[in-house]
């Protein structure tokens, strides 16, 4: 059973942000003539990675709660300029929105497991992925998501 990543999405305010924000950092890379690939850096190395590369994703937290994954292609390991070990996790770029379930804040990343991840919009039965994203992030403000 796949083992998963959650992390919080900072600086970004709603799916549609992080989507423009992934899509804008790819076509910086591919202007510079590098591999246009999707990478969130982190600090800490996850010590389950078989676990994780077999078929796990990062789940993203916005505004207080898990609204979307992105599959987690391959996680690695570096040492970058000031000796720091880091490791890059490599995402594929396409998002798949979420159910919504709420998530304090935390720092940054923790297991989890299949069991405790949310269900994919698609596969839910809430029908949030039919609202607007505007209605969506207001009704969430009022805390009715």
């Amino acid at each position: 059973m796949a083992l998963n990543l959650v992390k919080l999405c900072v600086g970004c305010d709603s799916i549609e942000t992080l989507a423009a924000w992934i899509d804008f950092r790819l076509e910086e890379k591919r202007a510079a003539g590098l591999l246009p690939e999707q990478f969130h850096t982190t600090r800490m190395v996850p010590k389950r990675v078989e676990e994780l590369l077999a078929g796990g994703s990062l789940y993203w937290v916005i505004k207080g709660n898990i609204q979307c994954r992105q599959r987690l292609l391959e996680i690695r390991t570096f040492t970058d300029d000031e000796g720091i070990n880091r490791c890059h996790l490599v995402l594929e770029p396409k998002i798949i929105p979420t159910e919504w379930q709420p998530r304090r804040a935390f720092q940054g990343w923790r297991y989890l497991s299949a069991e405790d991840a949310p269900l994919d919009e698609a596969a839910g039965k809430s029908g949030r992925a039919a609202l607007p994203a505007e209605l969506r992030r207001e009704l969430a403000e009022l805390g009715l998501l």
